[in-house]
């Protein structure tokens, strides 16, 4: 009994694994509103070694750097936008985990719903011609009454 608690406890430990940021120790400020203020900033801020992570959750030393100067810029007294401000003036737009919506981006961010509005033009557009295609199909059918008249004389022969 004792050995299927621990294999139970064992598997739910592996299956919820807790995230584990790469902050260390000596990187950490002081004070803990700018502490959270530092891992707030560095959450939205990607890696740029390891392209999808945060440099919170990267244990690359260029993340480590990064976090360094979030945490010496907040020390400066910037806000932090000012701090977001310093990282992409410095390491690009590319760093922002979540690119702004302005500018060219914007013809990014709007690219995909307007593809699907023009997808959705054209599939209504080819199923109305197809429908209207088909009942003037369906009006050529119907004979007249000299063809419906030939056929009965036909079909007694």
């Amino acid at each position: 009994m004792t050995r299927l608690i621990l294999t139970l406890a064992l598997g739910l430990s592996l299956a919820l694994p807790l995230p584990v940021g790469a902050v260390q120790p000596d990187e950490m400020l002081d004070d803990p509103a700018l502490e959270e203020r530092a891992r707030e900033i560095s959450s939205g801020l990607r890696c740029l070694v390891c392209r999808n992570e945060s440099i919170d959750d990267s244990n690359a030393e260029l993340a480590s750097d990064m976090r360094i100067l979030v945490r010496e810029r907040l020390l400066a007294g910037d806000t932090n936008e000012e701090v977001v401000e310093f990282i992409v003036d410095r390491y690009g737009e590319y760093v922002l985990l979540e690119p702004r919506k302005t500018g060219s981006n914007l013809v990014l961010w709007l690219a995909g719903p307007a593809m699907l509005l023009i997808a959705a033009g054209v599939g209504w557009s080819y199923l109305r011609r197809r429908e209207v295609a088909q009942s003037e199909e369906g009006a050529a059918d119907v004979l007249s009454e000299d063809e419906a008249a030939r056929l009965r004389e036909i079909m007694k022969d």
